[in-house]
């Protein structure tokens, strides 16, 4: 079926399955963090000397605890101020600091804005690692971005009975691109990725085709993929860090059928909950 943006859309089954993409549906989260995100930060800020402690950190924070999916600009102020008071001073951190509480949008071009009326050399170092970071994963090697196995599979069986959605928080040219490649856009009906709006957002804009909240599912990696779950009152499906083939292995003959069936709710809802959040707190 032809993929069209948000505005064409239209409800055509009951049921919807929502798709996160960035270590979700795609194995892209780990390569965007080991070999962009951090190693870009220590660059930018001259971090070399101490990047044995920060890298490991900077995983930490972004892909492996309860803070799994932070926007990027809260990631890096966390960890900065984590550097600051631990190996070396970051000059003109609170200004960043600032930035990222009382932005009503973090993004590249409300950082542009706010430096044209508040020049800091901490938002402007902000700025040039985040367009570091773009680059660098433009740049990153086609073996390390892909689809983790079972995906294909499994949004194969949701279309025969639900409408497909991608809702995501990365960059919609990026999202169609790794999509179209691997053949996944063909088992989708509508892409909404960062310029759509919050994960929440979207979702509430699809349940306004009518969708009945308890036949909508959300599969997600991250606390930010449930919370926009929860805020629409729409189930969630776990796709567990290190463990996320077999998450996908199990969609099509488990959590498929629990929501077609309505028993998705309850127990088996909250221990897939229960057990996602464990997973992130190491437990």
């Amino acid at each position: 079926m032809e993929n069209r943006g948000s505005g064409q859309f239209k409800r055509q089954k009951d049921f919807l399955v929502c798709v996160d993409s960035d270590g979700c549906a795609m194995d892209t989260m780990n390569s965007k963090h080991f070999y962009c995100f951090g190693p870009c930060m220590v660059r930018e800020w001259g971090l070399e000397r101490w990047q044995d402690e920060i890298l490991p950190r900077w995983n930490e924070i972004n892909l492996y605890s309860m803070t799994r999916g932070i926007n990027r600009f809260k990631g890096l102020v966390k960890a900065l101020r984590e550097i600051h008071d631990q190996c070396t001073p970051i000059a003109e951190l609170p200004v960043l600091e600032k930035w990222v509480r009382t932005t009503p949008e973090l993004s590249n071009a409300a950082l542009k804005r706010v430096i044209r009326e508040n020049d800091s050399s901490c938002l402007r170092k902000a700025l040039a690692w985040s367009e570091a970071v773009n680059k660098a994963v433009e740049t990153l090697p086609e073996e390390k971005v892909h689809p983790f196995a079972g995906v294909r599979d499994a949004l194969t069986e949701a279309h025969k009975c639900a409408d497909v959605a991608v809702v995501s928080s990365a960059n919609r040219e990026a999202v169609l691109n790794e999509w179209e490649k691997y053949h996944l856009l063909e088992h989708t009906d509508v892409v909404m990725a960062q310029d759509a709006g919050s994960k929440a957002f979207c979702i509430g804009s699809l349940l306004e085709q009518g969708y009945a909240p308890d036949q909508v599912l959300m599969c997600g990696d991250a606390v930010g993929d449930l919370e926009a779950a929860e805020k629409n009152g729409v189930y969630f499906y776990p796709v567990l860090v290190r463990h996320e083939d077999n998450s996908w292995k199990e969609f099509v003959p488990d959590a498929l059928p629990h929501l077609l069936a309505g028993t998705y709710r309850g127990r088996y809802q909250q221990e897939l909950i229960e057990k996602f959040l464990n997973n992130l707190n190491g437990r």
